[in-house]
C-alpha cells in the first residue's frame, strides 16, 4: 500500500494514498475527503474521472482511513503541510485540488501558505470555507453550541453519533432514502474506522478556523459546488460567500442536494466536475 511520510510539521505521520490511473494524460486530480470519512467516499467519482483519462490521487488525512493515527497535528496549518508533502513526494504538478467539506479547508489553507505551487485549479465541494463559526463579523455562521454538541456526541457515544451524522449527511428521513441503506452503512463503517481523537479534534479545526484571509490568495480557476438542501454546512455562509471572495470563480448549486451530494447526486456532480476540468 503506497504511503508518504508527512514531515513538514510535527508530529510526523504516514499518509496513505491511492494513485489511480497513474498513466492518465488528461491531467491530475487530487481528492481530499470530508470528515470523518476517508478516500473511499470518492468511489463514485474515481471511476468516471479515470475513464475520462485523468490521473486521480486520493489520500487519507492523518487520523483517518489507512493513514497513521498520531496524537496531534489536527490543525489546518499541519494538514495543509501534509498536502504539500504529498504533492512534493509523489511529484504531482499542475493538479486540480478537490476538497470536500472539511477538505475544502485544506485547499484554502494550502493557497494561504503556499500559493498556487503545483496547483492549476481548485474545486470546493460542500466546503466549510471560508468560515463556519458564528461571530460578530460572521453573523450567518453556525453557533459554537452546535460544535460543542457534536463533540459531546463523539465523546459520549461515538458510534451512535456517527449513525445519526450519516443520516444528516444524506438528508435521510423516514420516507426519503437518497441512497441505499447499504451505502449509508458503508459510509458509517468508514467513519467508525477513524481515530477517536482525530474525529474529536477536527471538529474544532473545521468549526472554528477562519479561512477568509486565505481565500483572496486563490488565483487559479476555481469552482464551488454545493447543495441547497445541505443541513450541515449552510450554502449562504460557505459556497456563496467563497464565490464572492475568489475572483472569476464559478458557483454551481445543485437543487435538492444534501451535504453528501457526491453520493446522492453523483451523476450531476461528476458532470460538473468533468466540465470544469476540461475547460
Amino acid at each position: 500500500m503506497p504511503h508518504i511520510t508527512a514531515s513538514s510539521s510535527a508530529p510526523q505521520a504516514e499518509l496513505f494514498y491511492q494513485d489511480c490511473n497513474p498513466s492518465g494524460t488528461a491531467g491530475t486530480v487530487v481528492l481530499i475527503h470530508g470528515w470523518p470519512l476517508s478516500w473511499r467516499m470518492w468511489e463514485p467519482q474515481i471511476g468516471p474521472l479515470t475513464e475520462a483519462g485523468y490521473r486521480v490521487v486520493a489520500y487519507d488525512r492523518r487520523g483517518f482511513g489507512s493513514s497513521a493515527f498520531p496524537w496531534g497535528g489536527y490543525d489546518y496549518d499541519t494538514l495543509a503541510a501534509d498536502l504539500k508533502d504529498l504533492l512534493t513526494e509523489v511529484d504531482l504538478r499542475d493538479v486540480t485540488l478537490v476538497g470536500f467539506s472539511m477538505g475544502g479547508g485544506e485547499v484554502a489553507r494550502y493557497f494561504g501558505r503556499y500559493g498556487a505551487e503545483r496547483v492549476g485549479k481548485a474545486v470546493f465541494v460542500s466546503s466549510v470555507a471560508p468560515f463556519m463559526l458564528k461571530t460578530d463579523d460572521n453573523p450567518d455562521g453556525v453557533s459554537q453550541s452546535t460544535f460543542d454538541e457534536m463533540k459531546r456526541g463523539v465523546e459520549g457515544d461515538r458510534p451512535q453519533f456517527l449513525d445519526g451524522f450519516t443520516k444528516q449527511f444524506l438528508n435521510w428521513g423516514l420516507v426519503s432514502h437518497p441512497v441505499s441503506e447499504e451505502m449509508r452503512q458503508y459510509s458509517l463503517r468508514d467513519a467508525e474506522r477513524a481515530q477517536p481523537k482525530a474525529t474529536l479534534d477536527c471538529i474544532d479545526a473545521f468549526g472554528t478556523t477562519d479561512f477568509r484571509p486565505d481565500m483572496p490568495k486563490i488565483t487559479v480557476p476555481t469552482m464551488f459546488v454545493h447543495g441547497d438542501a445541505d443541513q450541515i454546512v449552510p450554502l449562504e455562509v460557505s459556497a456563496e460567500r467563497g464565490h464572492q471572495m475568489v475572483g472569476g470563480s464559478r458557483l454551481e448549486v445543485i437543487e435538492g442536494a444534501p451535504h453528501g451530494l457526491n453520493l446522492t447526486h453523483a451523476d450531476r456532480f461528476n458532470e460538473l466536475l468533468l466540465d470544469f476540468l476540461s475547460a
